[in-house]
């Protein structure tokens, strides 16, 4: 809905600039400023009174600054530009006037006066008709959002009709994903001028919910594997009906096709719908396509980025046959690439009819970012970092990143490459270097300087499970600076290790970012060698189920462990014991659990296995921009003795006497634009004597 008082914008801008004018219909006429001004030839354009764009992005937007005549035609077309580019930003009551001033060379200086006024924004999102998803839900899944705390750094509080079209598709869209094919959904806005801002109403007309019944697959092609096919198909029997695992299913199984040889598979979904039982039965047809091949591949719009760098996420090349869903396939992973804001993919006519010209456009989004942050944490207090970070340097796909780290408890360097095409291979390779010193503190009774680097291959070996195989090198020098406070290690003690080692990990989350549903893990291992002869052995696992469909509440049980065994039956030395902190068990300090000496010095682990709940919520009340949400957890972890570390020499029972830890939390967590925060609120249930408790912790949230 527009606003009457929006239309009107353009004429009282005119009058501001032109004075009282000619009445035709009872609309002003738009004269001239000056008749010797007419067509004269424009010295500068200048501007006043903005702040929110700077003069080299306006004068981008006025005609006059490129062509370099002045008329009164280009004069109000610029101004409705400028006031367009405004009110698309939200400034409604933006206002532009325009004056002329003669230069000494018989030229004109125009000069373009912006009063901004305030920016409007969405006082509301409101919704009816959503009898079966929250609003908070759909809000999500829309790009205009509501006003808040972060909208002066977001901008994403804007009103605009295009936009709104887009998210209109979008809820529809979430509806279609979710066992409404026939949702339908309106919206109106309505500007409120005493609050400058926008209330926007959404109506849902849902329609019935479906299922999918009875899934079949039909083919002609002679020789074709069916059965290798039904391990594509998302869509089983009493699946809640969606369009997305319909669009899934025939892009893989057409890529199954494919990899049996039969390039020019093409696959279409035959629904029948049963309004009686509402169901959807879905029958594939797998038949052969048209013989058409790919001419030639156009590329266009990157500036920066290498076009082998686009190629290579093709499964195909010039010359190859046309498969429309490895195209599709092609598409998705160039966009999952980040270089890009926009990849657009068309089609046009080859040189024949039984060839294609494939034509690829993308527009560049900045991959490298300068950072310097601030922060704390409850275990290191008040760090910071400076950073550089490229994702594509040199236009060539790799990743490349320097840091620079302190806290109060150390500081740390790190540089990171990778190239994710090694030798042009779906295999990535990179490199690693690190320093890092850490300082003598109340909880670690020796500091240490530790210089090391790795080198690292990684390997897909499904789409869902990946490995990384690895190897190094490290140095850690011991540098106890009240000694002798340690009686485990001495200053100046060196400890050299080689390692190598394999981790793999399966990712079959939904989304990596804000998972819902699925199972993410990993299993590491690593043989540590030179001053040791250690293997280290690491299991991690977390899986993901909504607790109430749409409602936004996910619940998930994490599992962890670990054990080092001595591979020459000896002991295991403390620099290479585990050190479980929050990320095992909530409510205790870093390093405030598990086996210690007499004298209270930590001396660490060989054995740890953890067990957690949690379910995440949003918060009512709270619009869902705002990245905030709750949740509810119980953490349990065994801590194993110190029997094996330095054959357990000056242990002392009592600080391990009950090997169980429990407790149990609520937290707040905040999706923020500087990564995921949390704040864990916890209670300890049961700890052993000299363990050190902690009720609140302050972390950044990870997927494990």
């Amino acid at each position: 809905m527009t606003h009457p008082t929006k239309l009107m914008r353009g004429a009282v801008s005119a009058i501001a600039i032109l004075g009282a004018s000619p009445m035709v219909a009872g609309l002003p006429i738009l004269g001239v400023v000056t008749a010797q001004a007419q067509e004269q030839l424009v010295a500068s354009v200048l501007f006043e009174g903005n702040r929110r764009f700077p003069d080299s992005q306006l004068l981008a937007m006025v005609d006059m600054s490129t062509s370099g005549i002045f008329s009164q035609q280009r004069l109000n077309a610029d101004i409705e530009s400028i006031r367009q580019a405004y009110d698309r930003d939200g400034f409604t009551s933006v206002s532009v006037t325009a004056r002329t001033e003669a230069t000494d060379d018989g030229r004109v200086r125009v000069i373009f006066t912006v009063n901004e006024g305030e920016r409007a924004g969405i006082a509301a999102i409101n919704f009816t008709g959503n009898n079966s998803i929250g609003a908070n839900n759909l809000k999500g899944t829309m790009l205009t959002k509501e006003s808040g705390v972060l909208s002066w750094l977001l901008r994403d509080d804007t009103y605009d009709e295009q936009k709104m079209a887009v998210d209109r598709e979008r809820i529809r869209l979430y509806y279609a994903n979710r066992g409404f094919p026939d949702a339908q959904v309106n919206s109106v806005s309505e500007y409120d001028a005493a609050r400058n801002a926008y209330f926007i109403n959404v109506t849902v007309n849902e329609g019935q919910k479906y299922e999918f019944g009875t899934v079949g697959i039909e083919t002609s092609i002679d020789g074709l594997n069916t059965d290798a096919l039904r391990g594509t198909v998302r869509t089983g029997q009493g699946a809640t009906y969606s369009v997305l695992d319909l669009q899934t299913s025939i892009e893989d199984m057409a890529y199954e096709a494919t990899a049996q040889g039969y390039s020019f598979a093409d696959v279409r979904a035959r629904l029948d719908r049963d309004v009686a039982t509402n169901t959807f039965n879905v029958t594939y047809l797998v038949d052969e396509g048209a013989r058409i091949y790919v001419e030639r591949i156009n590329i266009t719009g990157n500036v920066k980025t290498r076009d082998f760098v686009i190629r290579r996420e093709l499964d195909f090349a010039e010359g190859d046959p046309f498969n429309r869903s490895m195209v599709v396939r092609g598409r998705s992973n160039i966009d999952a690439l980040g270089f890009f804001s926009k990849v657009d993919v068309t089609t046009g006519p080859g040189s024949s009819p039984d060839k294609i010209v494939l034509n690829i456009n993308v527009e560049e989004t900045s991959t490298g970012e300068y950072g310097a942050t601030a922060g704390y944490s409850t275990s290191d207090g008040i760090l910071g970092e400076l950073s550089l970070t490229e994702r594509n340097f040199l236009g060539r796909g790799q990743y490349l990143r320097a840091a620079i780290g302190a806290s109060q408890s150390g500081r740390t360097f790190d540089f990171s490459f990778t190239e994710p095409r090694f030798m042009g291979l779906k295999v990535s390779a990179g490199v690693d270097a690190y320093h890092r010193i850490n300082d003598e503190t109340s909880t670690s009774y020796y500091g240490s300087e530790t210089t090391g680097g790795q080198l690292r291959v990684g390997v897909p070996l499904t789409s869902a499970l990946n490995a990384q195989f690895f190897g190094g090198y490290e140095r850690k020098l011991i540098k106890d600076v009240d000694a002798p406070n340690s009686t485990l290690v001495n200053d100046g003690d060196t400890f050299n290790k080689a390692f190598v080692g394999y981790t793999l990990t399966w990712n079959g989350v939904d989304d990596v970012k804000n998972p819902t549903e699925g199972l993410y893990a990993t299993f590491s291992q690593q043989y540590i060698g030179w001053d040791h002869n250690l293997l280290r052995s690491e299991a991690r696992a977390r899986y993901f189920m909504p607790l109430i469909p749409d409602s936004g509440m996910v619940a998930s049980v994490r599992g962890q462990a670990g054990v080092i065994n001595s591979l020459d039956g000896g002991s295991v030395h403390p620099v290479e014991a585990f050190t479980p902190g929050s990320q095992l068990i909530r409510g205790f300090e870093g390093r405030g659990f598990g086996p210690r000496l007499g004298t209270g010095e930590y001396v660490g682990t060989t054995m740890f296995a953890g067990i957690s709940g949690e379910i995440e919520f949003p918060i009512p009340g709270l619009p869902e921009n705002y990245g905030l949400s709750g949740a509810v957890w119980a953490d349990a972890a065994w801590i194993g003795d110190s029997s094996d570390i330095l054959g357990g020499a000056g242990a002392v029972a009592t600080s391990n006497d009950q090997p169980w830890r429990t407790s149990v939390g609520a937290s707040l967590i905040w999706d923020s634009p500087f990564g995921p925060l949390r704040g864990d609120f916890a209670h300890v249930l049961n700890k052993s004597t000299d363990d050190r408790t902690q009720m609140f912790q302050f972390t950044i949230s990870t997927l494990l």
